[in-house]
């Protein structure tokens, strides 16, 4: 597994103290003492992963990449796909190990894209990335110079293939810790930048979500929030009867003025949209790395406008605020 004594070291210097001291305890919970029937599989996988030294790295480019395709003969590569495959299904990328591509189901590098113009330099900061799944985003941060990338999110699975690709990228100052929002300690307001991207609406209480992010800002830091939003004027939102695009867990979408409103009322000041996007079938697919049903499965076929329940489709908007 992997060693988390560098991140202790880093939080240290940034002034997370307090995280530090119930870090360790909190990490040997989540993955050792909860059950996972799973778990045996991905920790065999992340042992016969091939060890390899990249002749060089790149956070900088669509795929986040290590090595290139004579550092490693085909056999080994064949045992490099078998054993990443343990750890499908694949949602956040995509990444390139060698010569080997890992298709995810999403284009997470069409949001950076869509995102990265509009946000603070990020060189030297300390950042937090809330609900960061496998870990791209968080490598594409540190490719930008962040001196440290916490990344939280509680899926166990998308912690082992954070860890699966920390082996071949190294240390690059991102991490992943299996845990959620609310494990961080409150009294941490030490962040220059924290993003929640892909979160808010899976959450029952939106404003406890936003004052969350907000108590772990410096001040003046910056949020770059991204959500699912409708079409509407100001004071509506969307509350699905059921369920949203087959998902049993979205509970509140509301409008960019909404939104924007909501945030006011947070706290926020410098409030900006910088995008409105339609997830496409594109950027949101199964592949040969996720093989489970995705977007086009829960888009009406004859109206891509619609979802299977006749609500409007997933529109993502991106939003950035100062503490």
């Amino acid at each position: 597994m992997i060693n988390y004594d560098k991140l202790y070291n880093k939080m240290l210097k940034a002034n997370l103290d307090n995280w530090v001291d119930v870090l360790p305890e909190q990490i040997d919970e989540k993955i050792f003492k909860i059950k996972n029937g799973n778990m045996g599989n991905w920790l065999e996988a992340l042992e016969k992963l091939p060890d390899i030294k990249p002749s060089k790295i790149d956070l900088n480019q669509g795929h986040v990449s290590a090595g290139i395709a004579d550092d490693m003969s085909d056999e080994v590569k064949q045992n490099l796909e078998n054993q990443l495959k343990v750890l499908s299904p694949w949602r956040k990328g995509p990444y390139k190990l060698f010569d080997l591509e890992i298709d995810t189901e999403w284009h997470s590098d069409w949001k950076w894209d869509r995102l990265f113009p509009h946000i603070s330099d990020l060189k030297g900061k300390v950042v937090l990335d809330v609900g960061c799944g496998n870990g791209y985003h968080s490598w594409r941060m540190a490719g930008a110079g962040a001196e440290l990338v916490i990344g939280v999110d509680p899926s166990l699975l998308f912690v082992m293939q954070y860890t699966a690709i920390k082996k071949y990228v190294g240390d690059q100052s991102a991490y992943v810790l299996p845990l959620k929002l609310e494990d961080i300690p409150n009294n941490l307001p030490h962040f220059d930048t924290v993003f929640s991207m892909g979160v808010l609406y899976h959450r029952r209480s939106p404003f406890d979500h936003l004052n969350q992010l907000k108590n772990l800002l410096k001040p003046g830091g910056e949020l770059v929030l991204e959500t699912l939003v409708v079409d509407g004027e100001e004071n509506t939102v969307f509350v699905p009867q059921d369920r949203y695009a087959q998902m049993n867990n979205v509970w509140f979408l509301p409008t960019c003025k909404t939104l924007k409103q909501w945030l006011q009322r947070a706290g926020f000041k410098n409030i900006r949209i910088v995008d409105v996007n339609q997830t496409s079938v594109e950027e949101q697919r199964v592949t040969e790395w996720m093989q489970f049903d995705s977007l086009s499965d829960f888009l009406d076929p004859n109206d891509h406008s619609r979802t299977v329940e006749g609500y409007q489709a997933p529109t993502r908007a991106i939003f950035i605020a100062n503490k």
